[in-house]
């Protein structure tokens, strides 16, 4: 019996992986959607989304969960350069220009003067010390489920987050809070420039 369970195990372990399925190719934007803020802001680099160039956001309008998720899990490699801004959004939708009014943004900073560093749930669930460095890969992680929300960098958790029933979302940003929508990723000022790779996500029932 505890032969037969060690051979499950590693089968199990295989099963939960599967779960996860890829949302970039690594050779194109296919199944994406920049707004076109700034021409030329999101672009193909060795098998990653280079965003440099200025103010644009991208966001995932492909065919998995028909680009609208709920509960999920998401995952990807990151990469800043020295002094970069971006953020990750999650149950946000598209708009043509503009900072995202929808959705909550999972912060990717290491070093910009912004005080709120990489994981930081912006603006609600701040984190103030990087826990990544410029110039490396890190995993980046994300959970929702329910009104939990759950972000990892290298497999460290930096927010645990549970929204309140009497939530009110910070001034000017009434879209901030769980719903439902899309991914999208941030293109801040023209100093700043990320990658990012591997992307994949486990919608979750």
């Amino acid at each position: 019996m505890k032969k037969i369970c060690c051979l499950l195990t590693p089968i199990l372990m295989l099963s939960a992986q599967a779960e996860f399925v890829s949302i970039f190719d690594g050779t194109s934007l296919n199944g994406w959607k920049s707004n076109e803020e700034t021409p030329g802001c999101f672009t193909i680099d060795n098998g990653a989304i280079k965003i440099s160039g200025g103010r644009a956001h991208l966001f995932y309008a492909g065919k998995v969960s028909n680009a609208d998720f709920k509960n999920f899990e998401f995952k990807a490699k990151v990469k800043t350069l020295p002094g970069a801004n971006s953020g990750i959004y999650f149950h946000t939708k598209y708009q043509a220009k503009g900072w995202p009014a929808e959705g909550y943004e999972c912060q990717v900073n290491n070093t910009h003067k912004d005080p709120r560093k990489t994981s930081s749930l912006y603006a609600v669930k701040d984190v103030h010390k990087a826990p990544a460095k410029d110039n490396e890969w890190f995993d980046y992680y994300i959970k929702v489920q329910g009104k939990h929300i759950l972000i990892k960098i290298n497999g460290k958790t930096q927010v645990d987050y549970t929204e309140p029933a009497d939530w009110t979302p910070p001034k000017n940003m009434s879209g901030r809070d769980i719903d439902h929508g899309t991914f999208c990723f941030q293109g801040h000022d023209p100093k700043s420039t990320v990658f990012i790779k591997d992307i994949h996500v486990n919608v979750i029932d």
